[in-house]
């Protein structure tokens, strides 16, 4: 798996995440995006890489779909087609999982080699759940 940078959408992992929406009906898109996340919420205490790349880029395509998140998804990275209009239970979903890969069990946490770069991924994961709105979690 090749990773290019830090954003959402930089990896190899993630591109074929995006290319797998390709040709899905809006409600097999919803039905993916909801997997990726539930992967990640539901991991217990470790969170594989794999699962949490695929995490952040559904998170990001979710923000996206928000008016004024400020989440765009440049058009080589993103699905061809727009997605649909998608249920405000995925916003929470997205929240969740992105909390879940920056905490230690996070393979993507602790995965960096360069620390400059594990900061922007930080930074790039608390922008998009920023975007997805305020959201309160009782545990």
């Amino acid at each position: 798996m090749g990773t290019l940078g830090a954003g959402p959408f930089d990896s190899d992992r993630a591109a074929d995440f995006v290319d797998a929406l390709e040709g899905l009906t809006p409600q097999e898109v919803v039905d993916v995006l909801e997997r990726a996340l539930q992967r990640v919420t539901g991991s217990g205490a470790h969170v594989d890489s794999g699962d949490g790349i695929e995490a952040v880029a559904a998170a990001a395509l979710v923000a996206s779909t928000i008016p004024g998140s400020g989440i765009v998804i440049d058009p080589y990275d993103g699905p061809r087609e727009p997605l649909p209009q998608l249920p405000s239970a995925l916003h929470t979903a997205a929240v969740l999982a992105l909390q879940r890969v920056l905490q230690g069990g996070s393979e993507m946490l602790n995965g960096w080699v360069d620390s400059a770069d594990a900061a922007q991924w930080r930074h790039e994961v608390q922008r998009i759940t920023e975007a997805l709105g305020p959201f309160e979690h009782d545990q």
